[in-house]
């Protein structure tokens, strides 16, 4: 668990016993893997996960980087802390990077980001922080997130067992300062993820990343630009969309 002297460890399933995706195979339900990454718009994860918490076949396990879990802490009402998520109906699991290797670690054992990656019909990554897009086009796995993005089944065989089946979608909110979202830089990742490794219109199999681009209003800086995380009612319809909730 992440350790800090103003929080408590929060109680995740992780406290208890390794989580394993076929332990959640007949269960019946659409399940979704939910993340965040280092961004102000962490703070509507909650809002996400409670406007989908009335879905009685959908299962809902949260990924949260370090930098994410610091806009999680308690500060506020609109910012409760994340150990409360777990309250919220269908939210299974919260996983931070350290439960990666939690237990100590023999032969045989399971490893959470593959686990996370064979459980999950579809991961959300909202917001998706312009150090994190980054991470994902250069093909880094420094963390639990971007573990199970460099780990996702691009082919569509290896969860399928040989047998080719429809690759699992992973959908991204970038959410960034404006001067950010503008950098020549995040336009090329931005174009990996979508011309490169991009759903194709009316190609289900051509690929498995979707961008829901950035929106422009009043960032939490106080510029007025685009940058902002698609509205998280938007998010929550894609979503709904993506599963056929």
């Amino acid at each position: 668990m992440s350790q800090t002297t103003h929080n408590p460890t929060p109680q995740t399933p992780l406290s208890e016993s390794p989580f394993t995706a076929s332990s959640h195979t007949t269960d019946g339900k659409k399940h979704l893997l939910l993340a965040a990454s280092g961004s102000v718009a962490t703070i509507k994860i909650p809002l996400i996960a409670q406007s989908l918490s009335h879905h009685p076949n959908l299962s809902i396990q949260i990924i949260l980087t370090k930098s994410a879990s610091n806009f999680l802490c308690g500060q506020s009402a609109e910012q409760p802390h994340y150990s409360t998520l777990l309250q919220i109906p269908n939210v299974d699991g919260v996983f931070l990077d350290d439960e990666e290797w939690v237990h100590p670690w023999k032969r045989g054992n399971s490893i959470l980001h593959i686990e996370l990656r064979r459980w999950a019909d579809v991961l959300v990554v909202a917001p998706l922080s312009a150090n994190t897009l980054a991470k994902i086009t250069g093909g880094f796995s420094d963390n639990l997130l971007t573990s199970v993005v460099r780990a996702w089944d691009t082919t569509g065989l290896v969860d399928g067992e040989g047998r080719r089946r429809r690759r699992k979608r992973i959908v991204v909110a970038p959410a960034m300062n404006t001067a950010m979202w503008r950098h020549p830089v995040t336009a090329r990742q931005v174009r990996v993820l979508e011309e490169e490794w991009g759903v194709k219109e009316g190609g289900e199999g051509e690929g498995w990343f979707e961008v829901l681009r950035p929106m422009e209003k009043e960032l939490a800086c106080g510029d007025v630009g685009d940058g902002a995380m698609k509205d998280w009612k938007e998010i929550v319809k894609v979503i709904e969309a993506r599963l056929e909730l």
